[in-house]
């Protein structure tokens, strides 16, 4: 059952990956917000996720005895990769664009709207970067599933 780890990675890449463009998905849809939800004056703020590497032991093991309600065996010794987990999706600080348009509701004093700090050209190379990196999970997958039909057809073979 050691492949249940990959199993695991896998999943998490997929997870992860799927997150990140739904992030970028509202960045490219906020690029002309300029009123915040609650519909005061300010620039919507790019978001980013922040990924971080996860070692974890026996998430599927420890899931699985938990639903038969089994108590766990300790496996001390044995360290298990998990993946990757989002560890936060955080406001980018960068400052906002400037455009002159004193007859705009949303301009300040001096005549300029603060536009967000949303650059198109980087948010469709980071969703194509998240793109590549979801198809190499699922590629990933659809090669363990390989692996684990032929030794299984190896063990069927065996028994016929």
């Amino acid at each position: 059952m050691a492949f249940l780890g990959s199993v695991n990675i896998i999943g998490s890449g997929i997870t992860a990956q799927h997150l990140r463009l739904d992030v970028i998905s509202e960045n490219i849809t906020n690029i002309n917000t300029t009123r915040t939800a609650d519909g005061e004056t300010g620039a919507y703020r790019r978001k980013c996720v922040v990924f971080q590497a996860e070692t974890g032991r026996n998430t599927f093991r420890d899931a699985l005895a938990a639903a038969r309600g089994e108590k766990l065996v300790s496996n001390a010794g044995y360290n298990r990769t998990a993946g990757v987990k989002v560890a936060g999706i955080i406001e980018d600080d960068s400052d906002f664009k400037l455009k002159y348009d004193p007859t705009d509701p949303d301009a300040n004093e001096e005549g300029y709207v603060e536009l967000p700090n949303v650059d198109l050209v980087k948010e469709i190379t980071d969703a194509m970067a998240a793109s590549q990196a979801y198809n190499a999970n699922c590629t990933a997958f659809g090669i363990l599933k390989t692996v684990v039909n032929a030794g299984l057809q190896i063990g069927k073979e065996e028994i016929d």
